[in-house]
């Protein structure tokens, strides 16, 4: 006569059985370029957190900060052949396939960071994001790198003729080398792990990225001067590969997008936070720190003219013309 422990165990097997197999969990690897402490850095770490909460754990994010996984580039190649899973570019490194982002890096685009948020938040900036799955790519959201601002071991910028002949580092896409040049300067495509080691050896004499990411790279160390210029805005893209994407259910789908969202002003807060106190922190360990006037702002805008009607044309008139008419709008012209 079987025991009653076995009798039991059977009934609990069979009630396993009958409730279904427990959902498997989905695991996936997140490549990011700055260090966790940074703005790009705390923003993953609020989504995989976020992420894990709203899916019950079942489904898990492991971040990899810090570049170890490749540079932006790389890595966003990566996605598409689906050997990583999320990473979190810059819109500019997406334009060499979706030429129509280039509008984002047009240079003195947006003058605050309220203009930023209108455009990219509403139906202008959701229509960019619905043409990356044709590329093998899914973008649930916007954060925020920031307003570029120059450093360089010359000379404070405080005239468009500061630039002149410097060696400035450009991100690697057309628009950023063309903006460069438009200013006077000399430009040199580098990958963000790379910059360090050039600015120190002096491969390049400067370069331009939100203060914040100054910071964050340790760039005060061999920049001497420290211009804001607010020469461009850059957004990042929380991007998931579409290979994933289409294994996942509707409502992972769901849980991606809304973590992403919700990560967004979190994010945004913590850029906006460290943008000004990272200017701080930079005067005080003897970074040279110098505001450029208005009027001289201006002139910079005017040097830069030609890009923006070289590459209006490439991203297209309509699209253009939208942007410019909705900037007009905000700011109630």
């Amino acid at each position: 006569m079987r025991s009653r422990l076995i009798d039991r165990l059977l009934v609990l097997a069979a009630a396993a059985l009958l409730s279904g197999p427990a959902a498997a969990q989905i695991t996936g690897k997140f490549a990011v370029t700055l260090p966790e402490a940074s703005h790009q850095g705390q923003g993953v770490a609020r989504f995989v957190e976020l992420v894990e909460q709203k899916s019950q754990g079942n489904i898990k994010i492991r971040a990899f900060y810090g570049g170890t996984l490749g540079n932006d580039v790389q890595v966003t190649s990566a996605l598409q052949g689906g050997t990583i899973e999320f990473v979190v570019p810059q819109t500019t490194t997406l334009t060499g396939m979706v030429k129509e982002m280039e509008i984002l890096d047009f240079p003195f685009l947006f003058a605050n960071e309220s203009e930023a948020d209108a455009i990219l938040d509403g139906p202008i900036g959701q229509r960019l994001l619905d043409m990356l799955p044709a590329k093998g790519l899914v973008g649930l959201a916007y954060w925020e790198n920031g307003f570029f601002n120059a450093t360089n071991s010359k000379r404070p910028i405080a005239r468009v003729e500061d630039f002149q002949g410097l060696k400035f580092r450009a991100i690697q896409a057309k628009i950023s080398q063309e903006t460069i040049r438009a200013l006077g300067a000399n430009p040199v495509p580098l990958a963000v792990p790379e910059l360090y080691t050039a600015l120190e050896t002096r491969t390049v004499d400067g370069q331009g990225t939100p203060t914040a990411v100054i910071a964050a790279l340790k760039l005060g160390e061999v920049q001497k001067y420290l211009s804001i210029t607010k020469h461009a805005y850059g957004a990042f893209v929380p991007l998931v590969s579409k290979k994933f994407w289409d294994k996942l259910s509707e409502a992972d789908r769901k849980i991606l997008v809304d973590a992403a969202v919700e990560a967004r002003s979190y994010q945004r807060e913590v850029a906006r936070k460290q943008a000004s106190s990272a200017q701080a922190r930079l005067a005080a360990s003897g970074v040279q720190v110098n505001e450029v006037e208005p009027a001289e702002v201006q002139r910079m805008r005017e040097a830069v003219k030609p890009v923006w009607e070289a590459f209006g044309q490439e991203v297209g008139p309509a699209l253009y013309q939208e942007v410019v008419a909705e900037l007009d709008k905000l700011r109630g012209r």
